[in-house]
């Protein structure tokens, strides 16, 4: 299969509520979206990149400028028979995980399409459903707090996760674990402590948590490992993990006993599969995350949560709680029992709306094979 044309669109969508983290406030969505396309059939992928280079060194900028320049003339060089071939190609590049992702997720989407079969049976995964999590941003004080996630367990979301940072961290917890004393119950710091904050996470230690998720630097494993021994909660690494070393040397010096895996982070499907193999050969376990993606980003990590090792329920909520229209009909929903159905049409399996898309597009380029 050769690709013959790959089209960049950078997409705006307006977020239902201001979304707040220890990085700052997001009220808009904005991203690249790739699509490749071979024989008539096109595939689809979102990258997770945004504006500015906070929660990773990408923006939305040089996912464009890597993809145009250099990712997207390397596939047009390939001749394709599996999409696991697609990231290997583009191992000469460094870094640029979320701009490889897009791209090599909108191959296994087109290669789904192309054979009939739902994403996640091509990935090695299965049907059914998978079990939902929700994640909370920064509010205003316990109340507040306290408010939304009276809101998210009425919903049916089978874990919680609420932000944390520095000032806005025990009071607020000890909260939410009084008034939902059995709920499963986590925290995120997005890299906003440092080891000197080792008490104030260590007080975290009464409350049950299932895990604290990145409380130290974003490409830090040596002080998670010292941190962890001071813990009985576990630590969850997210913006550390940028592949399968990162996963295996986080858990060799012990800096965490769970992985965050989001194949937009990692550079794709393949990665993302590898990382939770190994983890999974090694009892530790895996879970999703999310990057307030459109439903086109969230179909992908449904089929991607399918794998045998993805053993908790990830952060993929429905479309409603941050979009007024998505870009994919139907949208993504979470049944009153916290369960989204895995789609088992071709590819991602949900129409994606065009003239939706359309709407939310700021500017579009395509790219052939020259």
């Amino acid at each position: 299969m050769k690709i013959e044309r790959v089209e960049l669109r950078r997409v705006s969508l307006p977020l239902r509520r201001p979304f707040q983290t220890s990085f700052g406030t997001s009220t808009r969505k904005e991203f690249v979206l790739v699509s490749v396309w071979a024989g008539g059939q096109a595939g689809h992928g979102e990258c997770v990149a945004d504006l500015r280079p906070d929660y990773s060194p990408e923006t939305n900028e040089t996912a464009h400028h890597v993809l145009r320049d250099y990712l997207v003339p390397a596939l047009f060089a390939l001749a394709l028979e599996r999409p696991e071939e697609v990231a290997p190609a583009f191992a000469w590049v460094r870094g640029h995980a979320m701009a490889k992702a897009a791209l090599e997720m909108a191959v296994w989407d087109l290669c789904a399409r192309r054979g009939g079969v739902p994403l996640h049976r091509l990935l090695g995964g299965r049907g059914g459903t998978v079990a939902a999590g929700v994640s909370i941003g920064l509010q205003a004080g316990p109340d507040a707090l306290l408010e939304r996630v009276e809101e998210e367990v009425a919903a049916g979301y089978r874990r919680v996760k609420i932000k944390i940072a520095p000032g806005r961290d025990v009071a607020l917890v000890r909260a939410v674990r009084e008034r939902y004393p059995e709920l499963p119950l986590m925290v995120d710091a997005n890299s906003a402590y440092t080891l000197a904050d080792a008490g104030v996470l260590e007080a975290l230690d009464g409350f049950g948590l299932t895990m604290i998720e990145q409380p130290l630097g974003w490409d830090d494993l040596v002080d998670h490992a010292t941190l962890q021994r001071r813990l009985r909660t576990p630590l969850c690494l997210d913006e550390s993990i940028h592949g399968l070393e990162h996963a295996r040397q986080a858990l060799d010096i012990g800096a965490a006993r769970v992985i965050n895996v989001k194949a937009g982070r990692v550079g794709g499907f393949l990665a993302s599969r590898q990382i939770s193999a190994h983890c999974a050969a090694r009892g530790v376990p895996v879970w999703c995350g999310g990057m307030l993606e459109s439903g086109i980003g969230r179909l992908a990590n449904v089929h991607l949560q399918t794998l045998p090792g993805f053993t908790l329920p990830g952060d993929t909520a429905a479309s409603q709680r941050y979009f007024e229209e998505d870009l994919i009909e139907p949208p993504v929903t979470v049944s009153s029992a916290g369960l989204i159905t895995v789609p088992e049409g071709p590819g991602l399996g949900h129409e994606i709306v065009w003239p939706r898309v359309d709407r939310a597009t700021l500017a579009r380029e395509e790219l052939r094979p020259r």
